[in-house]
């Protein structure tokens, strides 16, 4: 009677625990009284021909080999291997934007058979085993909040709680106030949803200054030196870019003329100054003096009451860009009788 010989076994690993069917190919089968795993006998097996054998694995670890036992002797080995379930340990990073696509890397045991990467209940859009202990990965698209990470091998499904977040897109309502000077330093609350994460706050292209998050719904925010114009106004987190919202750079403004250049050193005279940049004047100032009041005619021209001052003194605008070049006004007595 010939000794069994095996060629093949598929498949060829399986978890520690057992009950997986393989079938198992050779000669010299048909006789078969037992199939081991080692030193354990299958949990069963069915002899299909005289070169195919059915079999359930026992539990078992590592590698073992498999032989046929017949009335003719036992069968050289073949190698199967026992995967252990797969844990993992950690995600890094562990948030991303809920559009999915971060590149995450996980840690953990046994991945070297992963079949399955998944995000809560969704598979990874991609993924490679690198070695027994880490698995590089790509975020699916997902809603925000947590979600647990699972690895699926051969072995098994983890079973760890490690969480990868989801991080909602950032989103801003508004920006207060929504206008500065070109020169910049102006202090921004910017308002929205979604702040916590922020790694960046920018007007146009150029960062802010600095930035503070106060909340999730929002951040202070100084804004750069800007050319004069609209800007929009960014929030940038670990959920993504949010939209936009307009903030608008002023021009220092300038006066290039008063007329009258002069008046009474009694409060009253009307005063027209000329310029650029006074759609936004907040006040006139005659030297140190503010003006009585004042009008704004247009972007070039306002209308001040001259408050009571003395001598020559320097006559300025003030607007949200800033504060103006001077140009002078003399006061004037009255002549005596």
């Amino acid at each position: 009677m010939s000794t069994p010989t095996l060629t093949a076994i598929n498949p060829n690993q399986g978890p520690t625990s057992g009950a997986t069917s393989v079938t198992l190919t050779g000669t010299a089968l048909t006789t078969a009284t037992a199939v081991k795993f080692g030193t354990t006998n299958a949990t069963s097996f069915t002899v299909l021909s005289d070169t195919t054998v059915v079999a359930t694995a026992p539990a078992g670890s590592g590698a073992v080999q498999v032989t046929a036992v017949t009335p003719g002797g036992t069968s050289n080995g073949v190698t199967y291997t026992y995967r252990a379930v797969p844990t993992v340990s950690s995600v890094s990073p562990n948030q991303g934007t809920v559009t999915g696509g971060t590149s995450v890397t996980l840690t953990g045991a046994h991945f070297v058979s992963a079949t399955a990467v998944k995000f809560g209940g969704v598979a990874a859009t991609s993924f490679t085993v690198v070695s027994d202990t880490q698995i590089t990965a790509v975020a699916p698209p997902g809603s925000a909040g947590p979600v647990t990470m699972t690895v699926t091998t051969v072995g098994g499904t983890s079973t760890d709680t490690v969480y990868f977040y989801y991080i909602a897109v950032p989103t801003v309502s508004g920006v207060a106030p929504i206008q500065g000077p070109a020169a910049g330093g102006t202090s921004v609350t910017v308002t929205g949803a979604h702040f916590v994460t922020a790694t960046a706050v920018k007007f146009g292209t150029t960062a802010a200054t600095s930035f503070t998050v106060v909340s999730d719904t929002q951040i202070t925010a100084v804004a750069p030196a800007g050319s004069a114009g609209p800007v929009t106004v960014t929030v940038t987190t670990v959920g993504g870019i949010s939209n936009s919202t307009a903030y608008t750079y002023l021009p220092t403004p300038t006066l290039t003329s008063l007329a009258p250049n002069h008046g009474p050193t009694s409060s009253g005279a009307s005063v027209t100054l000329t310029g650029t940049g006074l759609t936004t004047t907040t006040a006139v100032n005659f030297g140190a003096t503010a003006a009585t009041a004042f009008t704004i005619i247009s972007d070039t021209t306002v209308v001040a009451q001259a408050p009571s001052v003395s001598g020559s003194v320097q006559v300025t605008v003030a607007t949200a860009g800033g504060t103006s070049n001077g140009q002078t006004y003399t006061a004037v007595s009255a002549p005596g009788i």
